[in-house]
C-alpha cells in the first residue's frame, strides 16, 4: 500500500510538474509575440516576392512593406499585410528628395498621392509612407511650413479612408544628404503643425542614431508622434546582432512599453550570403 501511495504520490507530481512547465512555456510564448514583424521588400532584391512571402510566414511575420499597388494582390494571396505602403511618384516629385516642402510640388503630389490613398483603402492597407525632400537652400521653418500646407490639402481625404500618412525620418549625413526631415524634434514639430492624427513619422531607428542618438528617451517621450518604426545595424545598415552598436532588444522593449501595437519593419541590407537567415535572425533579436 505505501509503495503504491509513493507512486501516485510521485506521479501526481509528475504531473503537476508538467502542467506547470506547459504554462510557463505558453506563458513565455505569449511574451514572445508582442512585436507584430515586418519586413521591407526592397533590401532583398534577388528574392521574388511570391517567394518572400512564402519564407515571411515562415519565419513569422505578418507584413512586407514598402510595396506598390502591383504587389497588393500577392501578399494579401499569402494572407500577409503590407504595413506601409509605398510612396507615388511623377517626374521625380513624390521621391525622398522633391516632395512637400516645396509649394510648386503640392499639385502634383496631390494628385498622385489621392490615387495612392484609394488604392491604399480598396486594399485595406492603413499607412502610406510620405518624404519632406531636401532643402535646397530652403530654410527648415519654411520648410516645415510648407510640408503642413500640402499635406493639409490631403488630409481630408486620408481622414476619410482612415489612412495614416506617415513620412520618414531619414539622415542626412550619410545615406540622403541635405533631406529636411531629419531630426525627430522637427517632425514632431510638424505633425503638431498638421494637427491630425492622421499624419504621423515613421521612425527609423538606423538613422536617428546616425543623426541625434538618444533613441530609447526619444521613443518614451515622442512615441505618440511614431506611426512606424524600422530597424537596421549601425554602422553600415547591415545585420542588426552584435557586431553594432545598437541594443535592438532593449529599445523593442521600449517601444512595447509605450503601448504600440502596430508593426517594427526590419529595413536592414544583409551582408550574409543566406540573407533570408539574417532576417529571421533580426526577427529573433526584436522579439521581446
Amino acid at each position: 500500500m505505501t509503495n503504491s501511495l509513493s507512486r501516485r504520490s510521485a506521479l501526481a507530481t509528475i504531473a503537476t510538474t508538467a502542467a506547470l512547465a506547459h504554462r510557463l512555456t505558453a506563458a513565455d510564448a505569449a511574451a514572445k509575440t508582442r512585436v507584430n514583424h515586418s519586413v521591407c521588400k526592397w533590401c532583398y532584391p534577388k528574392i521574388a516576392l511570391e517567394d518572400l512571402c512564402k519564407s515571411a510566414k515562415d519565419i513569422g511575420l505578418s507584413s512586407i512593406e514598402l510595396l506598390e499597388p502591383a504587389d497588393f494582390a500577392t501578399v494579401k494571396k499569402h494572407n500577409l499585410h503590407c504595413a506601409m505602403v509605398s510612396f507615388p511618384q511623377k517626374n521625380g516629385i513624390g521621391r525622398i528628395e522633391k516632395a512637400f516642402n516645396r509649394i510648386e510640388h503640392h499639385d502634383t503630389l496631390v494628385e498622385i498621392y489621392t490615387e495612392r490613398l484609394q488604392q491604399c483603402a480598396g486594399a485595406g492597407f492603413r499607412k502610406l509612407i510620405c518624404f519632406s525632400g531636401n532643402r535646397a537652400g530652403l530654410d527648415d521653418e519654411t520648410g516645415l511650413k510648407n510640408c503642413a500646407i500640402g499635406l493639409k490639402r490631403l488630409l481630408p481625404l486620408a481622414e476619410k479612408h482612415r489612412i495614416t500618412l506617415v513620412m520618414e525620418l531619414l539622415n542626412s549625413r550619410v545615406n540622403h544628404k541635405d533631406y529636411q526631415c531629419d531630426k525627430s524634434a522637427w517632425g514632431v514639430a510638424l505633425c503638431k503643425a498638421v494637427g491630425s492624427e492622421h499624419f504621423r513619422l515613421l521612425y527609423d531607428i538606423y538613422h536617428m542614431q546616425i543623426m541625434e542618438g538618444d533613441v530609447i528617451a526619444t521613443i518614451k517621450r515622442d512615441h505618440a508622434y511614431f506611426a512606424h518604426y524600422h530597424t537596421g545595424g549601425v554602422p553600415g545598415r547591415n545585420e542588426i546582432d552584435d557586431t553594432q552598436e545598437l541594443n535592438y532588444p532593449a529599445i523593442m522593449r521600449a517601444i512595447v512599453a509605450t503601448g504600440y501595437t502596430g508593426h517594427v519593419g526590419q529595413e536592414f541590407i544583409p551582408k550574409r550570403p543566406d540573407a533570408l537567415a539574417s532576417l529571421k535572425q533580426g526577427v529573433k533579436i526584436c522579439d521581446v
